[in-house]
Order: structure tokens, then sequence, then C-alpha cells
């Protein structure tokens, strides 16, 4: 018997009767799907935890000054000013694994513009920032160093405050808006970010050079840097030993001596962004491997069918025999017909799992990235699960003596 009558004589076999083949290939649909379905929630997971990361900036640390004490009571980090302008200008210069730092001044103010007017984040820093938080313009140009030197009255908006203030379409370049009791000139509109991972909107905030900042809102303290410092790593290899070079300058400087508590944190976003994708991966694993029960309880109820079936075409298979078919033929039509109700069931599996993805991506907003080898895994797991499984059936229907099968009632 060649391959191709092999083939057609397992599919009508398989055909014969249609409700007892599908729910047999049910166990084989609901794995595979849920395979399908976990991996593609998983990984759009992942990938939104990536781009939220991205979003805050590359290779990026932050260095925050220290706490205040009073009464046992501590102010938590950022509460007392540590960090000074000079230690800004030593990280730039004197920490080889730092490519660039930019320090974050914030304060929430009223800006005004002719008509309307909307609080929102103002921030001081330099131009440097954009750079680390990789967040270019969508129109105009970031004010330059210049503009810091000369303590310009020039402002960078995102993209929700030009919306409040002049509306979604409006090109606000080169007009004026009021912050506290000065006018600046809108130099910019940075590209739209999106919001963070606990939903704050980036895009919900305005920049203006450091110096202006600390001459028209903030003053004092003089000396000290009244925020925190964003520190772009020369690469993602060097964020570790920017850290903890920038740690040990910053100790030497503050003359902390061996042992002593540090008067300043600092915070690695890269660790954190890992944490959030090993937990992601693990929970889309565990998934997948509870869905992955399914295909295994799939192929037992293939095999449970296939020997049913030896038993029922017990008679079918001695006449065969009897005409000329051999022991390999009668195992390989069985096999056929197994692997047929598994590949038929890993088919319809994954237009079920990436059907149910999509949907559920729908009503709970969740993000989904459809993968191309995980169908592929599972539309080949799903007919070596098949094999697997009724290759005991189709050994012992090809082991079968010809006389005792005609003879079988």
């Amino acid at each position: 018997m060649n391959p191709f009558v092999t083939i057609v004589v397992a599919l009508r076999a398989v055909l014969r009767n249609k409700m007892r083949s599908f729910l047999t290939t049910l166990g084989i649909i609901i794995g595979v799907a849920a395979v399908i379905a976990m991996m593609a929630i998983g990984a759009g997971a992942k990938a939104q935890v990536e781009q939220a990361f991205a979003a805050m900036g590359t290779n990026l640390l932050i260095v925050m000054p220290g706490s205040t004490t009073a009464g046992g009571s501590f102010g938590g980090f950022g509460s007392m000013p540590t960090l000074t302008w000079d230690d800004l200008a030593a990280i730039r210069t004197e920490v080889p694994s730092v490519k660039a730092a930019a320090p974050q001044l914030r304060s929430n103010q009223s800006i005004v513009s002719d008509e309307l007017n909307w609080t929102t984040s103002v921030t001081g820093t330099s131009p440097e920032y954009f750079e680390i938080r990789n967040w270019p313009v969508a129109t105009g140009s970031i004010f330059t160093q210049a503009d810091v030197d000369a303590g310009s009255k020039v402002v960078l908006l995102g993209q929700t405050v030009v919306e409040r203030l002049f509306g979604s379409s409006a090109n606000p370049v080169g007009q004026t808006v009021r912050i506290g009791k000065s006018p600046f000139a809108v130099v910019g509109v940075l590209d739209r970010k999106g919001q963070s991972p606990n939903g704050h909107d980036y895009d919900d905030a305005a920049f203006i050079p450091m110096t202006t900042f600390a001459q028209r809102i903030q003053g004092g303290l003089g000396k000290f840097l009244v925020g925190s410092i964003h520190v772009q790593a020369t690469g993602s290899d060097t964020t570790q030993r920017a850290l903890e070079e920038v740690k040990a300058l910053l100790r030497d400087r503050h003359h902390i001596a061996p042992g002593g508590e540090d008067d300043f944190s600092i915070r690695n976003l890269s660790e954190v962004a890992s944490a959030q994708q090993q937990g992601t991966e693990t929970m889309t694993t565990l998934l997948a491997s509870v869905a992955a029960v399914s295909l295994l309880v799939g192929g037992i109820g293939i095999m449970n069918i296939m020997l049913v079936s030896v038993t029922e075409r017990t008679r079918e298979i001695g006449l065969r025999m009897a005409i000329g078919a051999k022991p390999r033929s009668i195992l390989l039509q069985f096999l056929v017909e197994a692997l047929v109700l598994s590949l038929a069931g890993g088919l319809l599996g994954v237009a079920i799992g990436v059907g149910t993805a999509s949907w559920l991506a729908d009503k709970f907003r969740w993000p989904m990235q459809i993968q191309v080898d995980v169908i592929g895994i599972s539309v080949v797991f799903s007919a070596l699960v098949g094999v697997v499984f009724g290759l005991y059936p189709a050994r012992k229907a090809s082991q079968l003596d010809p006389i005792d099968a005609l003879r079988y009632e």
C-alpha cells in the first residue's frame, strides 16, 4: 500500500465518526489554545514593561539626596538636600562609565496662556536630560547650554500641556506663557512619551533651564541641588559599574567614613525593569505549563480512542492482512490516523488560541503579542503527542494474527 492510499484510508476512518473524532481532539484543542493565548498575553505584557522602562530612559540611574531625621522619624530620601552642584559636575567629569548627567528640579506650577491655565509639573534641567530620557522634540527645539548659562526664560512643553492650553492641533512654538509671575517663550514641544508603569502621564510636564528654575521658582540653598540627578551609563553592560563608581565618588566627596551610612540613594532602573520582566516571564511560563498538561491529557484521549478503534476494526485489520497488507502498512495507517487527529486538534487550537488572546486583549485592554515560533512549536508538539500516544495502538494493530482477527466477533 503506497503512502497516499494509506493517508486516504486514515482520513476516511477519522471522518467516519466525526463527533467521536472531535471529542478525541478536544484535549489537544484546549491545550494548544491555552498555550498560545497565555504566551501571547505574556509576551505582550513583557513588551509593555520594556516599552515603559525604555520611556524612562536608557541605562538610567537616579541619584537622590538624603533624608531628614526628627525625633527618630525619618523623612525619606529627598527630604534633606545633600547633593550639590559640584557633585553633579564631578559625576559628569570624573566617572568614566557615565555618558551624561542632568539635574531634575521639580515643582508644581500653574502655566497660563492667553486664555487658559493648567497646573502641571515644571522641571528645571539641562539639555542632557532629554538625551538621557531618549525624549526628542516634535516641533521646535530643545533649549541649549547657552540658555542655561544665561538663565533664559524659555520653556519646553509636553503634549498634554499643549492640548490643555492651546488645543490638540495647535503649534505653540514662539508663543508666550506665564509660569508664576514670569513670562516664558515656548521654544519646543516634546514628542509624545506616554505613561509610566504606575500610570503617571509623562506628557503632563514642562521643562525650563535649571538656572532659570533656581532663580524664578525655587530660590535659596545656594550650592545645594534640591532635586535628583539623572545619570546615563555608557552602555547597558556598564550600568552597574557606573552605579558603584558614582557611589564611591559621592561617599568620598561627602567624607563618609568606611562603614558609614550613605546620605544619598541611587536607584538602578535597569534592575527594576529586569525584576518586572522576570516576574512576567515566570507567570507566563507557569500558565503555559499548566496549559501544556491539557496536551498530555489530549494525547491520552487519542491513545484511548485508537485502542477502541483497533478493537472495533479487528476483522478489518485481519482482512487487510489476509489479502497482502504488511504489518508496517497497518502500523502506518493507525499512526496516520492518530497524527490526523492531533494535527487537526492543533490547528483548531491555534485558531481558537489566537481568537481568545485577541478577545481578552480587547475586553480587558491587555497587551498581546502573537509569536509565530510558539504557534509552530505548539503544532509540532501536538503532532508529536499524536505519534507518541498513537504508537502503542498502531503497534498492537500491526501485531494481530490475521486468522485470529478474521475469527474475532
